[in-house]
């Protein structure tokens, strides 16, 4: 039988889909020992859902908003308004609103009541889904509560609700509502706060916000509140607001907004003695809900009343211990190029490959701690150099924190070292350095070329290997490649010596061309065309394939429309097809392994989903010039090579006009020299890397089509929810958690929607970096000045590569970028990242190309707007809002 009302006592968690979200906290609240909450009563999901049911044309309307895209902005407000016209016409049945009357019977039926919703989906920890539905104060009379309830249930369906819930990819349809009905607490203060810190997450600062009357002057931004702010039991801080206006009840029901007398407008709206009061029921409350907690609440009579505790979705976890020492984590995604949630297996995979390696998972992330390199002198001195090459905003939200007064001091000295990466056989081992000295003194490319035989000679050898493999001996052998010849080959001294080689030969060239000629970025242009590009090798190659398509236009014209599962066949049978699947296929047999997230072994390669590779096809095929000759590549490489050419001849004629200008002529001609030599390096070994990956991959998915045969798992990307190690018990044992498996899910969908830092402490701050740029003009946006030159254009904000339909000549704008982006930079004019540094992918490729380009600035793709036009200063590393 349904149960149409319950009291705030008898609520519990375990009653949520019946109460909604709020209601459910607000029950737990109520049996807290010295908090405070109003007495009142829930109108339960099941009136909801009976009204629904009792209604043909609300129901259709209902099916009619599960088709409303989440980008179509008309449709949303079209549907939602007749859906809330329809239940604000309903009549509230007889049962439902006899209840209701009983309960305010009991409460009183002259007293005043705050009637507000309790959404399902609702102050749920993975979305708070705060202020999405309506709230009534001051509601006096059974005829205004019912009101005001129909009211609420139509509130479920308004623009911004409806919008948020596709937003998440919450069902419509699945989310019921409830309603809480509270005596009103006529407030004589009230306000919100923040048991960790809203701006800097620093989980050991409760944040306080306060106004005059009644919190809705506050939410509805009628009035500045006063902020205060108390770490670890001491007000360390104390903002007072001027406020004119707030919201008092008026005597028959309703609120009505009111000056504030002109001698209270400056003055404190809590003393110091209810600031530490409130922060400590604030501390009660998080440990009771075991996780930081977003509290609105109300003072009158010197009373503190609690009305709402909901816990704080944004926050991004905590790496490591917090224990008592603090800790420095850095993000290993922003160096890797891979801001995005990874799966179980993908992520227990690459922790696998770099076994001893300090890597922390947070939020589906990887983070390193640096507090034991921080804690010492020395390594604070190496960890600062190396990171300010990698992303300036990493180095400067540290050196932030060690300026801090006793920060360095309580640092965590014990732990694996950053810089030892793997004990001792990482990037910072005595031999990479003398490797990297004597291929640059040596200049020659002979070693490059023996190492690169090695490493395909071990690649078939283990390709044959886990090919005649299954079962226990399969996932050893995976381990083996992971830990005795893929973590080898990418960490190499002499690999990475190569690297550092290209790496150190670009950045001389441009110091000294900027202190010789004062021209900078000289090596930007000078590193374009050069050898051993495996990665700049693929963008011309998809342009081949561009080639190709446009001059078969059937083809051309199925390309979007085309599936992953019949592409090829589906491709074949139109006029031309053929002739462009064989293109394709030659593209995937050398570089199907890559996709965009790469270092996630779930992600799908492009020889899974070729798909991914439609957009850039098409915006190359679009973009290549009437009869190219001989392609569009040979004419891209030789324009590239004459630029690089004209601008060293350029260099050298110059400085043998300056004064000792032959000495630095011939010095100027060996340092680029080198740069052709070494600067291609730089992307093979990740190239090299993502070769294993889809022969492990290939191989671990034909395991878990052996377990789907066996009734194991139910699909094979099942396996993706399970860490290598589980995955492998299951493989040994015939039996897994599918509970687990659906748990890991909805955790990965939490994990996709939260903002990785690029550094966190273990008090959970946040600390922002910034970037020192006096060249930027007003209102730019600074950044890293990655390749040189100065470009105009249209921005286009792309998240997904799936999305990367471009025009020749606008700018690319998005988070980051690796190897997969690379066929895209073939039709833009320029380049913005959020992620990146001066030796990460964007930059590499942008200057072969000669893009110019800004990376690592910080929240590009908020502050910017697609088809906006901008300028990209690549040179001095900065965007101006044209």
């Amino acid at each position: 039988m349904a149960e149409y009302v319950m009291s705030v006592e008898q609520i519990g968690p375990t009653l949520l889909p019946l109460v909604g979200g709020k209601a459910a906290n607000l029950g737990e609240l109520s049996r807290l020992p010295g908090v405070n909450v109003p007495d009142g009563f829930c109108v339960t999901t099941d009136a909801y859902a009976d009204i629904v049911a009792r209604d043909d044309h609300l129901h259709r309307l209902l099916e009619g908003l599960a088709g409303v895209a989440g980008g179509d902005l008309e449709g949303i407000r079209s549907v939602s308004a007749r859906i809330r016209d329809a239940i604000e016409a309903l009549s509230i049945p007889a049962g439902i609103s006899g209840a209701i009357a009983g309960q305010l019977h009991r409460l009183g039926d002259t007293e005043a009541y705050a009637v507000r919703s309790s959404a399902t989906a609702e102050d749920l920890p993975t979305a708070s889904f705060a202020g999405q539905q309506d709230t009534y104060l001051n509601v006096i009379g059974l005829d205004a509560v019912l009101r005001c309830v129909r009211n609420c249930w139509a509130s479920l369906f308004t623009e911004r609700a409806v919008a948020y819930r596709l937003q998440q990819g919450i069902d419509h349809r699945g989310v019921q509502l409830a309603v809480v009905i509270q005596r009103m607490v006529f407030a004589d203060v009230a306000g919100i706060m923040f048991t960790a810190d809203p701006i800097t997450s620093d989980r050991r600062t409760v944040s306080i916000d306060a106004g005059f009357g009644l919190g809705e002057a506050l939410v509805s931004g009628l009035a500045n509140a006063d902020n205060y702010r108390v770490r670890d039991e001491n007000i360390v801080g104390r903002l007072v607001s001027a406020q004119t206006v707030a919201v008092r009840p008026l005597p028959g029901g309703g609120t009505e907004q009111t000056g504030v007398d002109a001698d209270r407008q400056t003055a404190r709206k809590l003393t110091d003695a209810q600031i530490l009061r409130l922060a400590g029921i604030g501390r009660e409350l998080e440990a009771h809900f075991g996780g930081p907690q977003d509290v609105e609440w109300a003072l009158a009579d010197d009373e503190f009343s609690i009305v709402q505790s909901r816990p704080i979705t944004t926050l991004f976890p905590v790496p490591g211990p917090q224990d008592g020492k603090n800790h420095v984590y850095m993000s290993f995604g922003h160096q890797q190029m891979m801001t995005d949630a990874m799966k179980p297996l993908g992520m227990s995979f690459f922790q696998a490959q770099f076994e001893g390696t300090p890597l922390i998972e947070a939020g589906g992330r990887l983070f390193i701690d640096m507090a034991p390199d921080l804690a010492s002198p020395v390594g604070r001195q190496l960890a600062l150099a190396s990171l300010r090459a990698i992303d300036p905003l990493i180095d400067s939200a540290i050196r932030i924190l060690m300026k801090r007064k006793g920060f360095a001091k309580n640092l965590a000295g014990d732990g694996e070292r950053y810089l030892t990466l793997g004990g001792g056989g990482g990037y910072f081992t005595w031999r990479l350095p003398v490797e990297a000295v004597k291929l640059y003194r040596s200049n020659d490319p002979a070693p490059i070329a023996a190492l690169k035989a090695d490493h395909e000679a071990d690649l078939d050898e283990q390709q044959r290997k886990l090919g005649s493999l299954s079962g226990d001996e399969l996932f050893e052998a995976v381990l083996d490649d992971l830990r005795q010849h893929l973590k080898v080959e990418v960490i190499d001294p002499r690999s990475m010596g190569a690297v550092y080689a290209g790496m150190f030969a670009l950045n001389r060239v441009n110091k000294r061309m900027e202190k010789w000629l004062a021209v900078k970025g000289a090596a930007d242009v000078l590193a374009q065309a050069v050898a051993d590009d495996v990665t700049s090798q693929m963008g011309l190659a998809l342009l081949d394939v561009a080639d190709i398509v446009r001059r078969h236009p059937q083809a051309m014209a199925v390309l979007p429309l085309l599936t992953d599962d019949t592409f090829f066949a589906d491709l074949s049978a139109v006029e031309g097809g053929e002739s462009v699947s064989q293109a394709i296929r030659a593209f995937l047999d050398s570089y199907g392994m890559r996709c965009p997230g790469e270092i996630d072994l779930t992600r799908p390669r492009w020889s899974e989903a070729p798909t991914q590779l439609v957009p850039m096809i098409l915006s190359n095929a679009n973009s290549i010039e009437e009869d190219p000759a001989p392609s569009a590549r040979a004419g891209r490489v030789e324009r590239s090579r004459r630029r690089a050419d004209e601008m060293q001849q350029s260099l050298v004629d110059r400085l043998q006009r300056e004064p000792g200008g032959r000495w630095k002529a011939r010095r100027a001609a060996k340092m680029i020299s080198r740069v052709r030599t070494f600067a291609g390096y730089r992307e093979y070994p990740k190239y090299l890397m993502m070769r294993h990956y889809w022969m492990i991959k290939r191989a671990l998915l034909a395991e878990a089509a052996r377990l789907v045969d066996a009734g194991i798992v139910r699909r094979p990307d099942d396996v993706y929810y399970l860490t290598f190690d589980e995955f492998r018990e299951a493989a040994r044992t015939g039996r897994v958690d599918q509970e687990l498996i659906g748990q890991r899910r909805a955790e990965f969908e939490r994990d996709t929607r939260l903002t990785p830092p690029r550094v966190i402490t273990s008090d959970g701050e946040v600390p922002p970096g910034a970037y020192e740029n006096a060249t930027a003009p007003d209102g730019a946006l600074t950044g890293i000045a990655a390749s040189a030159g100065t470009v105009e254009g249209r921005a286009r904000l792309v998240l997904d590569l799936a999305d990367a339909y471009l025009e020749e000549g606008d700018i690319l704008v998005t988070t980051y970028t690796d190897p997969s982006w690379t066929p895209v930079f073939l039709t833009v004019r320029g380049l913005v990242t959020e992620v990146g540094g001066m030796m990460t992918h964007g930059a590499v490729v942008a200057r072969e190309y000669g893009l110019p380009a800004v990376v690592g600035v910080d929240g590009a793709t908020r502050l910017l707007r697609d088809g906006q036009r901008i300028r990209v200063n690549g040179t001095d590393g900065y965007v101006e809002l044209l």
